[in-house]
Order: structure tokens, then C-alpha cells, then sequence
């Protein structure tokens, strides 16, 4: 790669990537007003009575910003540092998947229902407007759930036996009443899991004294279990904000904080083997 195609590739990657310089500032908000658009469009196109009676304008406003999405995606593609990386990353499938789809179209009669993907892109609005707070909170929130996930398979196993359990004795207490809503223990461990996580559907109730004193012992013993993962998943969380490492990496492009020191260090280096 020459020089002037390095000076080309930082100058997109500060357009598109970044949010510090005007150009920057007008991309990110007319791509935002270009997928909350979208997103309205798919929308509306659900609605049949506006389906039929603005179907070609929807079909032209849809090819129109299919196209604009293409050449951002591509322009992504070719500014990242990263590139492969990029390619292969949650916001990088998110982007192929909002905008590819649509060409299925000439390929598959129904595709159409593809374009409904598209929905995926406001889960970009959140890298648009630099919100790295967000985005660093929640992989911290990812990395806490990965870090806990064998404390939290224990507990929902425990839970699984504990409802299993709670529904064989409800079967036991009311399965033998006539038209009993009882009548299996499946049934009755459904009756367990509604109860349990609090939901009460209303469905199927106990009539006998002590099945609604049971009723009542699940009902508050589901609030003190509801409590638990949330412990569980906060004292990872705690250690993950301890552990936390200066040097982050853009989950916008893969690049590092320092990438664009790293552009310019480039692009100086190459004028001086020129000169």
C-alpha cells in the first residue's frame, strides 16, 4: 500500500470511525437518520394497508439506502486496521447482515422477510455516538456472565431440582381432588415454575389449604432466589472493574486507543523514505 492510499484509508477511518472532527460528526448523523429511517420503513411495510398503497416508494426508498448501506460497510471494510477482525466481529455481522440480505431478493422469492435483519442496526446507534461507557460496561457485564457461568449453571440446576420437587408435592397434595387443575406432575411443575419466578398466571391454582400455604412459601422463597444469580454476576463484575486494563480495544474497528498515533506514525515514516 503507497503512501497516498494510506492517507486515503486514515482519512475514511477518521470520517467513519471516529466522532472528533466535522466530517466525522455529519457521518455519524446521517447514518443515524439513514437507519432510524430504515428501521421506520420496515416498519411500516408491515402494515398491509400501507404496504399496498405506498409499495413502490418503499421498494425505491429501500434500494436507495440498501445502496448506501453497501458502500458504508464496504468503506468500513477498507478503512479498519483491523480488517479480518473487524469482518468477524459482532458489529462487523451486524452490519453484513443489515445490508446483504436485501440482494437475496434476485436470488430467493422470499427473501423480502430478510430485510427485517436490518432492525439490527440501531444496536449501532450506541458506537455511533461514542457511547464507550455503554459499550465498555457491557462487555465488562459479558466477561461477568462468562466468568460466572459455572456458579450460575449449579443455581439453575438447583432451581431445576427445586421446582421438579415443589411440583411432585403439589401433585401430591391435590392431584387426588376431583378436576383437580393437578392431575401430573408435569403440569404441576409448570404450576412450580410460574409460582416460582413470581409470574402467577393464574392458570392453574391450588384449592386445598395447605397447597395454597405452599403456594405462599414459593411465592416469597422465589424472591429470595431471584436475588441470587444477581449476587452471583455482581461480585464478578466487582472483580472485572478490578482487573480492568488501561489499553482497550475499539469494539467499533479492533484497533487500539493508540491507532491513529499509529496512522500518523506510519504516514510520517513513509515521507521520510521518501524524502
Amino acid at each position: 500500500m503507497n503512501l497516498a492510499d494510506k492517507k486515503l484509508q486514515h482519512r475514511l477511518y477518521t470520517i467513519i470511525f471516529e466522532s472528533d472532527t466535522p466530517a466525522g460528526k455529519a457521518f455519524d448523523v446521517g447514518l443515524i437518520c439513514a437507519i432510524i429511517f430504515s428501521v421506520i420503513i420496515v416498519m411500516l411495510e408491515s402494515v398491509q394497508s400501507f404496504a399496498e398503497k405506498y409499495k413502490i416508494l418503499f421498494l425505491t426508498l429501500e434500494w436507495v439506502l440498501t445502496f448506501f448501506f453497501t458502500i458504508e460497510y464496504i468503506l468500513r471494510v477498507y478503512s479498519s486496521p483491523q480488517t479480518k477482525k473487524y469482518i468477524f466481529s459482532f458489529y462487523g455481522i451486524i452490519d453484513f447482515l443489515a445490508t446483504f440480505p436485501a440482494y437475496l431478493i434476485f436470488f430467493f422469492s422470499g427473501a423480502h422477510y430478510f430485510m427485517v435483519i436490518r432492525a439490527f442496526r440501531l444496536i449501532r446507534i450506541f458506537r455511533i455516538f461514542k457511547l464507550f461507557n455503554f459499550l465498555n460496561e457491557g462487555e465488562i457485564l459479558l466477561y461477568s456472565i462468562r466468568d460466572s457461568r459455572r456458579k450460575i449453571f449449579v443455581f439453575f440446576f438447583f432451581v431445576v431440582i427445586l421446582v421438579i420437587s415443589i411440583g411432585t408435592i403439589m401433585y401430591m397434595i391435590e392431584g387426588s381432588l376431583p378436576n383437580s387443575q393437578f392431575n401430573n406432575i408435569p403440569n404441576s411443575i409448570y404450576w412450580a415454575v410460574v409460582t416460582l419466578t413470581t409470574v402467577g398466571y393464574g392458570d392453574i391454582t391450588p384449592i386445598t389449604a395447605f397447597g395454597r400455604f405452599l403456594s405462599a412459601c414459593v411465592m416469597l422463597l422465589g424472591y429470595t432466589i431471584i436475588a441470587v444469580p444477581t449476587g452471583i454476576v455482581s461480585v464478578s463484575m466487582i472483580n472485572a472493574h478490578r482487573k480492568r486494563i488501561q489499553l482497550k480495544e475499539c469494539s467499533n474497528c479492533h484497533a487500539y486507543d493508540m491507532i491513529t498515533t499509529l496512522y500518523t506514525a506510519n504516514i510520517a515514516e513513509e515521507t521520510n523514505k521518501i524524502k
